[in-house]
């Protein structure tokens, strides 16, 4: 099973955006996740998956803008699960917090563990701030495209929607890195399902 726990960047500074980012993802996840996104404590949020492109595709996005330290945790959850998320617990907990606090020191806000098979999670990890580095170079043009592209169009018809040209689209996407992340996302999403199943044997 896998948490993902976020901390809001610099909330004593700004506009809380917790409100906000409860609605957006669990409009868009709900049905992938085992319960609701939910406010943790203050300006952190959690959520909770057993599905790894899932857990995948939430790091992804709460790390885009930069606002939020992402910390990935995987492990065992108590069960019966309770009504909310932040009434959960478990290893997957424990791992997500241990995360979130060393995400806050790293480059890309982002870090991973798993009490049971930790080496894996930084694995894991490693591999996905690779990803993380490239997408903090995207311009606004290469996320544009990528938006485009991501909802399933092709590279061409993504194009076509921008009002550019075929060969302006993949000069777009060779800089944005594309094709990159697009066959990156199989692999990690791998990665992950292999770390959530090290603590099903490891943990027996």
């Amino acid at each position: 099973m896998f948490v993902i726990t976020a901390d809001q960047v610099g909330s004593r500074k700004g506009p809380d955006i917790v409100a906000a980012a409860l609605d957006t993802l669990n409009r868009r996840y709900r049905s992938r996740l085992e319960l609701p996104v939910d406010r943790n404590a203050g300006d952190e949020i959690q959520a909770l998956t057993a599905d790894a492109a899932a857990a995948l595709d939430l790091v992804l996005e709460l790390t885009r803008d930069g606002v939020w330290s992402v910390g990935l945790g995987c492990g065992s959850i108590r069960t019966p699960l309770p009504a909310e998320t932040r009434e959960a617990s478990g290893d997957a907990f424990i791992a997500a917090r241990e995360a979130v606090t060393r995400a806050k020191r790293a480059p890309t806000r982002f870090a991973a563990h798993a009490l049971v098979a930790p080496r894996a999670a930084d694995d894991a990890a490693a591999v996905l701030a690779l990803l993380l580095t490239l997408r903090e170079g995207r311009s606004p043009a290469g996320w544009e495209l990528y938006d485009l592209v991501s909802t399933g169009l092709t590279q061409a018809e993504a194009g076509a929607r921008l009002g550019i040209t075929p060969q302006s689209a993949s000069d777009r996407a060779r800089a944005a890195g594309l094709r990159t992340e697009l066959a990156a996302i199989g692999p990690l999403t791998r990665l992950l399902e292999s770390l959530d199943d090290a603590q099903l044997n490891q943990g027996a």
